[in-house]
């Protein structure tokens, strides 16, 4: 789900030696699958001769699996409970609590390019639009945590508010926390003591 952020943050901060490998974004809607697909893409990465790994999930509905595979693996993980977290910085996310976010339903750049096929098929709302209540009658915003300035996303954000019945909200968050977590597992090991 962040393959194209990621990319991004490598482009502007001159990472190409970064080698990115990604799992299936339909994994968020079964957390289960991360920790041990992780732990499969770390075993093979290190057969293939990768020393320095960096697992770009926050915990992503893992309940701490995932954080069991990184340290098994001695490798380290991208911050936070979930990428809405970490774009929105996860100290300012954890400060604002459950009154700022507990009825927020969050949207990034790629929840909003792919709403559709990442989330109303999915849960079959397509089929049965009845349902909606039912998955975000307990939402009353949609805020839109925008990674790139882009009227179209917003455009289609805003639409996706609207199909939901729930206020917009705007929010230009950029990269938050997933810059610097890159830019840091990109240096060089220091091997002093």
């Amino acid at each position: 789900m962040i393959a194209r952020e990621i990319l991004d943050v490598c482009r502007a901060n001159g990472l190409d030696h970064i080698s990115l490998s990604c799992l299936p974004a339909d994994y968020h809607h079964h957390p289960e699958r991360i920790a041990p697909a992780v732990d499969t893409a770390i075993v093979r990465a290190r057969r293939e001769g990768f020393e320095r790994i960096f697992v770009g999930y926050a915990d992503c509905g893992t309940g701490g699996h995932l954080d069991q595979v990184c340290q098994k693996h001695g490798v380290e993980r991208i911050a936070g409970p979930h990428c809405f977290a970490f774009y929105i910085g996860n100290a300012p996310f954890a400060a604002a609590g459950d009154d700022e976010y507990l009825t927020t339903f969050f949207m990034t750049d790629f929840l909003a390019r792919h709403f559709d096929t990442f989330l109303i098929r999915p849960l079959g709302l397509d089929q049965h639009p009845e349902l909606r209540d039912d998955y975000f009658g307990h939402y009353t915003r949609l805020l839109y945590i925008a990674q790139t300035d882009d009227a179209d996303l917003t455009d289609k954000a805003r639409r996706a508010a609207d199909r939901l019945g729930l206020a917009f909200e705007r929010r230009m968050t950029g990269y938050g926390d997933l810059v610097p977590a890159l830019v840091s597992a990109a240096r060089p090991a220091d091997k002093s003591l």
